[in-house]
């Protein structure tokens, strides 16, 4: 009897939930469809709260990486669709106007939806998946309120194709955009003179991302297991992406990190091969010098012996206030360079720079399935991932790479570097430089190679590309402290194994200072006995003196040496940029300052350090800090929370584990907010094995024992086991499940 009463309880549950589940369809048609690719998807999250996404297709796949990214930080996904479709105003209020500007310069939902359109039916399908978990997210969440964008659409993974933090279109310069759209914009009578002699780009004067990226490769014949190695050390601000694993039954077995919201693993390795992305120092987008006539109510450009008309256009940009929306209409203007985005004497600036959104989403997604070198090769003749070089490797024993993948044909009798006459046709590109056509390497000779944002005259040493092979505009940049110390901890190495490359990775040398160390503690010594000044700094040149030039949490001289190259860099115009100061550069230019400089340089380095923590004599690790106290895109500091030393510096002085941190209005301690951020070494062979560490942790909920779970790993470089054949996650399953459920 009570067999028969619970089964008539069963099939009333069950019936009240098929009639609710119908009864919800009935009221939004696609939640059938959500649920029902929910039900194609498994996410495993492991001791570490990293997603591991298994579906029966690709499509599949998506549905769960971008759902289990929104579990992770809703709001980072949010926001970089919100940054890419140029809607930052709208939540964040009228400083945001002009950045939102510059990105409707480039980007049009009109054209993407067009684009989306006519994509491949393959693709369209990942975008369909891609735009279906982020609203099956939304739907299954109702506490989470997003700022801007309350359904996503399919087109919109077309906003956002390439994965690096702050793509091309970033680097246009606001303050010139806003000079220039911020009133009507005038003609000036110098445009009817000979062209003036140009200012410098507003492309070349903005500096790189700050602390830039290391990737290195290490072939068969220099590992321990006659296996290909790959470090993967991507240096973004921290929490920039998600660390996770993609898995179909279509061939699709990706793990890395995945910048928010997108659907491809954008540094990683799936079974055979791996990938790393480093910014690159090619010379991919051109300014043009705009001869404008006016003409009545319209603008015309010199092009040749002719005189175009202007596009003329209108963007509105809405931007939040206090009593609710408002909006700012814009006239823009463009050639068939591009848009115009500045005026430097007399001459309105265009620019020009790569926009194919359906062929780099191809590329960012199907090199994940690439299985080996000739396969990977293909997915880079679509020439899409601009802004980057590539480190390869794979389980053939190929150690590749690629120099960045976007660069026009050009003239090299102009100097690309600054704008050029856009009325002289000899200015157009003319086409893209094949693969072979820029530096490259397959199997370099060496056995290494490596690339820290550097030029790529040394990437493989003696088996380098030979710069005189190439278009001078291949390579904007030069020679790196963090260069010369990746040569140093991989030349004349064999039998390098996983954890010998991460000790490489984390090798505390800091090469900036080879130079301007000596020339301080010569200045020091060549200092009459009876300057005061030498006498001051006795004890810090003792110190430094004895130094080796290595990092340690417990270390003074890093203390000193830091406090007195950040104060020594500044009195030579160095300022803080990070990654440069290799040879021929600052370093040198320091180690010829006068003696009396450099001491007195080491004297206030010192005051500074007695201020601000009662000691000159302070070790490293308690004043370099990583701190998270909460989820906040743009994260607070206080010196009375809670943090952790950190040994390793900024990338400037030569440190392959960078750190950039600095000190805020309200702290003493300096706090990092970029550099390492996902970092992995990885051994291709018969199976795949890797270690891999994340900044922080996986969520950005403060709430999550994920939130922080890494911090001490990350700040020693102790790299934790991947899980990433499904077999290895047994023992170490937190939470097995379907979106959803």
């Amino acid at each position: 009897m009570k067999s028969i009463l619970y089964r008539k309880k069963l099939v009333l549950v069950l019936l009240a939930a098929s009639a609710s589940f119908a009864f919800q369809a009935a009221q939004n048609p696609e939640a059938a469809r959500w649920k029902q690719e929910a039900r194609n998807v498994t996410i495993i999250r492991d001791d570490w709260g990293v997603a591991h996404v298994y579906g029966k297709t690709d499509a599949d796949a998506v549905f769960g990486a971008v759902y289990a990214q929104a579990e992770d930080d809703f709001n980072r996904v949010e926001t970089n669709y919100i940054n890419a479709m140029g809607r930052l105003a709208e939540a964040e209020g009228e400083s945001r106007i002009y950045q939102d500007l510059r990105m409707k310069l480039f980007i049009s939902p009109d054209a993407l939806k067009t684009q989306y359109a006519a994509s491949p039916a393959w693709l369209k399908t990942l975008m369909n998946s891609f735009a279906d978990g982020l609203n099956y997210y939304l739907s299954q969440h109702p506490e989470v309120k997003p700022r801007v964008i309350r359904r996503f659409e399919p087109w919109m993974a077309l906003s956002f194709t390439e994965g690096s933090i702050g793509g091309d279109i970033e680097r246009v310069n606001l303050n010139q955009l806003q000079a220039f759209y911020g009133k009507p914009p005038a003609i000036q009578a110098s445009n009817r003179k000979a062209p003036a002699t140009p200012a410098p780009s507003a492309i070349e004067s903005e500096p790189e991302e700050p602390t830039g990226s290391n990737g290195a490769a290490v072939a068969p014949s220099n590992t321990a297991a006659h296996h290909a190695l790959l470090l993967i050390n991507p240096h973004t601000s921290f929490f920039f992406r998600s660390e996770l694993q993609m898995v179909s039954d279509e061939g699709l077995d990706a793990y890395g990190a995945v910048t928010w919201g997108q659907f491809f693993i954008y540094q990683g390795f799936n079974d055979r091969a791996g990938w790393m992305h480093t910014s690159s120092g090619v010379d991919a987008i051109d300014e043009y010098l705009e001869t404008v006539l006016k003409k009545g109510d319209r603008f015309f450009y010199r092009y040749g012996n002719e005189e175009r008309p202007l596009a003329a256009s209108d963007i509105t940009v809405p931007y939040r206030t206090d009593h609710g929306m408002a909006e700012k209409k814009f006239t823009v203007y463009r050639t068939h360079h591009g848009p115009i985005v500045r005026e430097t004497d007399g001459k309105w600036v265009s620019v020009r720079l790569m926009q194919e959104p359906v062929k780099a989403l191809t590329q960012s997604y199907t090199r994940t399935k690439a299985k080996d070198y000739k396969s990977f090769r293909q997915t880079m003749e679509l020439h899409t991932n601009s802004s980057n070089n590539t480190i390869f490797a794979d389980a053939d024993g190929d150690i590749a790479y690629f120099h960045g993948n976007f660069i026009p044909r050009r003239d090299t009798r102009f100097d690309w570097t600054r704008p050029v006459d856009g009325s002289n046709p000899a200015t157009e590109w003319q086409g893209l430089l094949s693969v072979d056509e820029t530096p490259h390497l397959l199997n370099p000779q060496s056995g290494w190679l490596y690339n820290t944002n550097n030029w790529p005259w040394s990437a493989a040493g003696p088996s380098s590309p030979k710069k005189e092979d190439y278009p001078v505009y291949v390579e904007n940049g030069g020679e790196s402290a963090r260069g010369l110390h990746a040569i140093r901890v991989l030349q004349n190495t064999k039998n390098f194994t996983i954890d010998s490359l991460i000790a490489a990775a984390f090798d505390s040398y800091l090469t900036w200072f080879e130079k301007p160390i000596p020339a301080l503690i010569k200045a020091w010594d060549e200092t009459p006995a009876g300057n005061p000044l030498k006498a001051k700094v006795a004890g810090e040149i003792a110190l430094l003196r004895a130094w080796d030039l290595r990092w340690s949490v417990t270390s003074v001289p890093t203390s000193l040496a830091v406090f007195w190259g950040e104060e020594v860099r500044r009195q030579a115009g160095g300022g803080r940029r990070g990654g440069g100061g290799g040879r021929g550069s600052a370093d040198d230019n320091i180690a010829r300052m006068p003696a009396g400089q450099l001491l007195q340089a080491l004297a206030a380095a010192s005051d500074k350090l007695a201020a601000d923590f009662g000691s000159w004599k302070t070790p490293w690790g308690d004043i370099n800090r990583f701190q998270r106290l909460t989820g906040d895109i743009v994260q607070p500091f206080n010196d009375a929370g809670p943090s952790i030393p950190v040994g390793f510096t900024s990338s400037q002085w030569g440190s392959l584990a960078s750190f950039g941190a600095r000190a805020y209005p309200e702290t003493k301690k300096w706090y990092g907010t970029s550099g390492n951020s996902f970092v992995a070494v990885v051994e291709f062979g018969n199976t795949v094995r890797a270690r891999a560490v994340t900044a922080g942790g996986e969520s950005g909920n403060p709430a999550s024992r994920h939130f922080n779970d890494q911090a001490k790993r990350y700040s020693t470089g102790d790299l934790r086991d991947v899980y990433f054949y499904r077999p290895q996650l047994q023992g170490h399953i937190e939470r097995e499940y379907h979106p959803g459920s």
